[in-house]
């Protein structure tokens, strides 16, 4: 796969763990978390900035419940749930980083509307979709090969053969949260680029992290700029 798309040959995370990287991507800040623990946080992130412009986004998190506390349809803000009409497989909160902003977790219709699980993927259902996959698919709790096959399974099945990818100009970014090292503050990670744009085998030394890859998608729509994202560079050599 790096052989045919981009890759970003010096991108890092932000933090460790693992959770204060998919706040940094989500709202340009950690917003002072440094654990993996439940926080309910009261700031902008770029769903807000989205549908300030006029943009959709949706989450599609695997193994998410459709149900809240209750048992009922609704928002799940638990930490971690199990099975569902997606599959087998572990959900975990600490990798969906929407529902640990207020305005979306207190606001049971916005949460219902944009988070949900894989049973109801769809490319065409926004402007912007994070894609979280469950922890062996992420190769959290499984082996890299075993995500390796999920993802050129899943990939192809639902995203690049699909004809929203064929016929429009999007962009599809795959990331990790942290690396091994504290480079950068999180560690070196392995970041693709696959567009139509990005020419096969293109790779780039260029100093990116999570904050890039935000401030990226805020200049492809003129979102304007969140926190740590105001001074971050984009990944714009990727597409020519």
């Amino acid at each position: 796969m790096m052989r045919q798309y981009g890759l970003a040959t010096n991108y890092t995370a932000v933090a460790h763990p693992s959770q204060p990287n998919y706040l940094a991507l989500w709202s340009g800040s950690p917003q002072g978390v440094r654990d993996d623990g439940v926080h309910r946080l009261n700031a902008g992130h770029v769903g807000d900035q989205l549908e300030a412009a006029g943009k959709s986004w949706m989450i599609f998190a695997q193994n998410l419940p459709l149900t809240n506390a209750s048992g009922q349809p609704g928002c799940f803000t638990g930490a971690a749930a199990s099975g569902g009409p997606d599959g087998e497989g572990d959900y975990a909160r600490k990798h969906e980083p929407a529902i640990s902003f207020l305005d979306v977790s207190n606001d049971s219709a916005r949460c219902i509307n944009h988070i949900t699980d894989f049973s109801h993927f769809d490319p065409a259902a926004a402007n912007l979709e994070l894609i979280v996959p469950n922890l062996c698919n992420d190769m959290h709790d499984c082996p890299i090969a075993t995500g390796d096959a999920w993802l050129k399974s899943w990939l192809g099945a639902h995203i690049l053969d699909s004809p929203t990818w064929r016929d429009s100009n999007s962009a599809l970014f795959i990331t990790w949260d942290e690396g091994s090292s504290n480079d950068g503050g999180g560690g070196e990670v392995a970041t693709l680029v696959i567009s139509k744009q990005t020419p096969p085998g293109f790779t780039s030394d260029i100093p990116h992290d999570h904050y890039s890859l935000l401030r990226t998608i805020e200049d492809a729509w003129g979102l304007g700029c969140l926190q740590n994202s105001c001074t971050a560079n984009n990944l714009s050599e990727f597409f020519r």
